[in-house]
């Protein structure tokens, strides 16, 4: 028992520091920013600049996306809370978060007609209006082969730095739940994707197929853990890729 509260106590510990690593370095863009803006006769008045993130909680509504193999858990509803938990990191962190959507609802409004298409629509309007520094879209997965399991990133090539963020949070993934089979980050060809200039990435969180995953995918903890590593791969990139 001793054993594993002195681990719980090292997590904590390794996600405050990555916490105040964050702010440093979001302070230390903000500050290039600032100069950058300053040198150029165009100073910010109203205050410093946050780096903008869109999370973006896939289906939503009528659309449940995929079902958990044993509990019938719902892909729409886990990944808001990953969303949820993920918003939380970023927040602490310094950055200003936006969400596609923060409830259980479609984004489809009173429509009754092409729901899915109006869905999509929205989040791309959503995003560009935001025009945020990044996006992330998080889902789930699902394969006929049960045995399938492991979080995979996607993104797309022709978008700016959106490999470069891609692979920083498939690192991560890797890091903690690709320990028996590291994934690479994929190529992809979706709507959220393709929809706006910014770089974008789809997080498949893992599989609702595979019985041990899905166990897992349903636990508040684990989803603060995926959250938290998405989290990591976030200020990886930052740190990595010009904002």
């Amino acid at each position: 028992m001793e054993g594993y509260q002195q681990k719980e106590r090292l997590i904590l510990k390794s996600k405050k520091n990555i916490i105040i690593i964050s702010v440093l370095l979001l302070t230390a863009i903000t500050f290039l920013i600032c100069f950058s803006s300053i040198k150029n006769g165009s100073a910010l008045i109203s205050g410093q600049p946050k780096i903008k993130v869109v999370l973006d909680a896939g289906h939503g509504g009528i659309d449940n996306g995929v079902s958990g193999a044993l509990t019938g858990a719902k892909e729409s509803q886990i990944n808001l809370m990953i969303v949820r938990k993920l918003e939380r990191y970023l927040v602490d962190g310094g950055f200003e978060v936006t969400l596609t959507r923060s409830s259980e609802a479609g984004l489809y409004g009173i429509s009754t007609k092409n729901r899915k298409k109006k869905d999509m629509q929205k989040r791309k309007e959503i995003i560009n209006k935001t025009r945020p520094s990044l996006v992330v879209s998080i889902h789930l997965n699902n394969y006929s082969l049960k045995s399938r399991k492991g979080a995979q990133v996607f993104y797309n090539e022709n978008v700016e730095n959106s490999k470069i963020l891609a692979e920083n949070i498939q690192s991560c993934f890797n890091e903690f739940t690709n320990k028996e089979r590291a994934f690479n980050a994929l190529k992809g060809d979706y709507y959220i994707l393709n929809c706006s200039p910014y770089p974008t990435v789809i997080a498949e969180c893992g599989f609702l197929s595979n019985p041990t995953e899905e166990a897992l995918l349903v636990t508040e903890g684990y989803q603060d853990q995926l959250a938290y590593t998405v989290f990591k791969g976030i200020v990886g990139y930052l740190n990595q890729a010009t904002v």
